[in-house]
């Protein structure tokens, strides 16, 4: 039985092992011999057959079971590892040439990654004795066949190879510190990884110091020596250098293992110490246990300022004062400064006046008399910058007058500061300063300054100037006076006023205009303040004859004008020079409330237009074919800035003012006039009373009233006597017949009215009366008339060619009536004036 099964086993092995031992024979194998490349490197496949020669077999390479290297004679081939798709399994096949029977090798399996790979260092511990090493290691993970270089440098050298074995150098011992890096190469041609981080060892040494200091009591004071000491035990015969720290900050190092130093308050804090070789700032001992510095600084030394103001001015009084705090201790002082100035060493010190020199860093300390190791630190610098007199800055709100406002000025110094106290003046003209200036005038209540830097003017009428300046100090500092400013009104000054010629807002550049000033002087001068600001006077830009500046070009913008005397400011005009071709036709002066103003459109060919715009304030508010426009009543509502348009071009705009007529000035002309009526209806009513008496003595005589109720039998005898009464009351005979005046009864008058009149005869030689008599009955009313009433229109005319005398003289013959009281005892005069000559005067009156 055991027998057969070994038949049996033997004869499986003899028909299966031809077919296994056809595929295993071939060998394949890879040089270099590594299972992981990276891309750029390459491998040689090496198929062995294991039989017959190598011309005998025809070679191919297959990859993944699929061909990959078609059949060949050759039996090596190289792959240049160009990328990831070169990993997979490679197996070699092999065919003789005689027969074609293949037979495969094993299965190589490669892994390709990308790029070249970087190795990491790693160091051993770091903390070692002294001639102890450090282990450091290079590696590149899952590859092999690596020879690995070694480089050192330190933050004070530059970077050397260090020198190694012919071995793989992957495992290095270092007895310095630094900064080290690796890398490896491997292959033929050599492919090189890339360099590793850079790792910085620090090799510290077993040796701990220990820190001591002199003096060693605490606190310790300003201005003591202190001396530390770092203490190591062993490596005496290797070169040290020491460092100290000051709140783990380094603050000093030497060769020596102690450290002198005078005590301040900035030194206080805790400190540690440590060694280091000389030449390797990378191996030295851990720190000491750390020790506190406290350092006690009773006084405090500050430089002060007085007056302690942020800026100070050349020519300014100042004191410098060294100040300590704390304790009834004498001290010396000293002093340091940046400038050329040399103070002295006292306590305090007076600069009287401040220039230049006086600029820069002051310090000062202070040493007790007693004890000249004892000190304080020295101050913190106090910086001192003397600037150049500074220059007051005024402004004035509004520029313009308007009735009834107030004018506000402000005044700042140039380089704001403190302490100062504001003067203001008035700006009086000096004609005979030939530069212009003025003379200061100090407005009221500005005798001692004042705190704010503002002041308000209130019942400014005219054009006026001011200046401002400012003060402080003790003695006084004064700053420069500020550039004159001016506030202007365009109302007339009868002491001094300005006209133009031709008179317009607006005039072309290539104009001649023409400023005269008129008022109670003989010496004048013309001034101008022009958009930029700029100031000046009439020989500059013009010809200055007697009282008259004529300008023959006028400047392109608009410009303020007016005149000066040695007394007074003249009114302000505004005028603008135009380059283009057109302009506006405007008053430059104030138009008056009540009146008429023509506004026209001027060109330089032209003077009248037609199909002109007008515009206010920027808005049309004319446009129609009529050339020029007329505000038949001026109002305050009609100020604005006009300007017109003609044919698409367009002149500049002016302002055009309106002056109101004041009440006060109403009031005036109405008193004038009532005080002229007046005394017109004290001669009328002196007339009348004459008139009046001279009738009551003649009323008996000169008419008769009959009474009969029958009038058919008085008739005769009425007419009888009032032909005696005619001749009785007829006129003298050096009179002329033609005065006699024509009577009506007021029973006959129309609408109850009885009128007188003398006529004047051919000679016009005579002043005549007309009287008239009317009746003021109420509607509705009836009363009877009572003699004692009288009404008069009286009309007085002297004659031509006569004088006031001759004309008194003449005769006036006037009958007057009696009319009807309806106020008995009462007198009432309404006076109505009428001019020019001849006067005439209506007189209401009831007796």
């Amino acid at each position: 039985m055991g027998h057969t099964l070994l038949c049996e086993l033997g004869l499986f092995l003899l028909c299966t092992f031809p077919f296994n031992g056809h595929a295993e024979d071939a060998v394949l194998t890879s040089d270099p011999d590594w299972s992981t490349f990276f891309t750029g490197e390459s491998v040689t496949f090496i198929c062995d057959m294991k039989e017959g020669e190598v011309t005998d077999w025809e070679y191919k390479i297959k990859k993944d079971d699929e061909e990959y290297i078609p059949y060949d004679s050759r039996k090596m081939f190289t792959l240049q590892i160009r990328s990831t798709s070169y990993s997979g399994n490679y197996q070699c096949c092999g065919r003789k040439r005689s027969s074609h029977d293949p037979k495969c090798s094993n299965v190589l399996s490669l892994t390709v990654s990308v790029g070249r790979p970087k190795p990491t260092l790693t160091p051993g511990t770091t903390t070692i004795s002294v001639g102890d090493t450090v282990r450091l290691t290079c590696s590149v993970e899952r590859s092999d066949g690596w020879k690995y270089e070694w480089f050192r440098r330190t933050s004070d050298t530059n970077e050397v190879q260090l020198s190694t074995n012919d071995g793989q150098n992957k495992v290095i011992s270092v007895s310095r510190g630094g900064i080290y890096r690796c890398g490896g190469v491997r292959g033929n041609p050599d492919f090189y990884t890339y360099p590793s981080d850079e790792v910085t060892i620090h090799i510290t040494f077993l040796n701990k110091p220990v820190l001591r200091r002199q003096p060693y009591w605490s606190p310790t004071f300003s201005g003591e020596m202190i001396t530390l000491t770092c203490e190591v035990s062993g490596g005496e015969s290797t070169e040290w250098v020491y460092e100290w720290r000051r709140a783990r900050s380094v603050v000093h190092h030497k060769n020596k293992k102690y450290w002198k130093f005078r005590a301040s308050e900035s030194i206080s804090g805790d400190y540690d110490c440590r060694r280091r070789l000389r030449d390797d700032s990378y191996s030295s001992t851990d720190w000491s246990e750390a020790i506190t510095l406290s350092v006690s600084l009773p006084n405090r030394t500050v430089v002060s300022l007085q007056p302690n103001w942020p800026q100070i001015y050349r020519g300014e009084k100042i004191t410098l004062k060294c100040e300590i705090s704390g304790g009834d201790v004498e001290w010396e002082y000293k002093w340091r400064s940046s400038s050329s100035y040399k103070p002295p060493n006292q306590n305090e010190f007076s600069i009287y006046s401040a220039s230049s020199i006086h600029s820069g860093n002051y310090k000062c300390k202070g040493t007790m008399k007693s004890s000249q190791q004892s000190s304080t630190d020295w101050s913190d610098s106090f910086s001192l910058m003397i600037l150049e007199r500074p220059l007051s800055v005024l402004t004035v709100s509004p520029s313009w007058l308007s009735p009834g406002a107030s004018i506000t000025l402000s005044c700042v110094v140039q380089h704001p500061s403190a302490g100062w106290r504001f003067y203001w003046y008035k700006a009086l003209p000096d004609i005979s300063d030939k530069f212009g200036s003025y003379i200061k005038e100090l407005l009221p209540g500005s005798i001692n300054g004042t705190a704010q830097d503002s002041y308000i003017v209130h019942g400014q009428r005219d054009t006026a100037g001011y200046l401002c300046r400012a003060g402080r100090g003790d003695p006084e500092y004064h700053t420069v006076y500020s550039n004159p400013k001016f506030v202007w009104s365009g109302d007339f000054n009868p002491s001094a006023s300005l006209t133009v010629n031709p008179d317009r807002a607006q005039h072309f550049t290539s104009d001649s205009v023409s400023l005269t000033c008129e008022g109670n002087s003989t010496d004048w001068r013309v001034r101008r303040f022009t958009e930029t600001s700029l100031l000046s006077y009439c020989s500059y830009w013009g010809t200055m004859k007697g009282s008259t500046c004529n300008v023959h070009k006028m400047l392109f913008s608009t410009t303020v004008y007016w005149c000066e005397s040695g007394s007074a400011f003249s009114n302000a005009v505004n005028i603008t020079g135009q380059r283009d071709d057109i302009i506006l036709v405007s008053p430059v002066h104030p138009a008056t409330e009540g009146s008429s103003v023509i506004l026209d459109c001027k060109l330089r060919t032209e003077n009248v237009l037609s199909n002109v715009i007008f515009y206010k304030n920027d808005t049309i508010i004319q446009n129609d074919p009529r050339g020029q426009m007329i505000i038949s009543v001026v109002s305050t509502t009609d100020e604005g800035f006009y300007k017109c348009q003609y044919s698409g071009k367009e002149s500049p705009q002016s302002w055009m003012a309106v002056k109101s007529v004041s009440r006060a000035e109403s009031s005036s002309s109405l008193f004038h006039v009532l005080l002229i009526v007046g005394l017109l209806c004290g001669i009328s009513l002196i007339i009348l009373l004459l008139l009046f008496c001279r009738y009551k003595q003649s009323k008996d005589s000169c008419f008769i009233r009959s009474q009969s109720t029958s009038q058919s039998s008085a008739t005769d005898h009425m007419t009888n006597q009032d032909e005696a009464q005619r001749n009785k009351c007829a006129p003298p005979p050096h009179v002329d017949a033609s005065l006699y005046e024509s009577i009506k009864s007021l029973e006959d008058a129309e609408n109850g009215a009885v009128y007188s009149e003398v006529r004047k005869n051919e000679s016009n030689d005579v002043t005549y009366s007309l009287l008239e008599f009317k009746s003021i009955t109420k509607k509705g009313k009836t009363k009877k008339p009572e003699e004692s009433c009288v009404y008069s229109d009286v009309q007085i005319r002297s004659s031509p060619g006569k004088s006031a005398h001759a004309a008194a003289d003449e005769m006036v013959y006037s009958e007057i009536k009696p009319g009807k009281s309806l106020v008995p005892n009462r007198m009432l005069l309404r006076p109505t004036p009428t001019f020019p000559q001849p006067l005439k005067s209506t007189l209401w009156f009831i007796v």
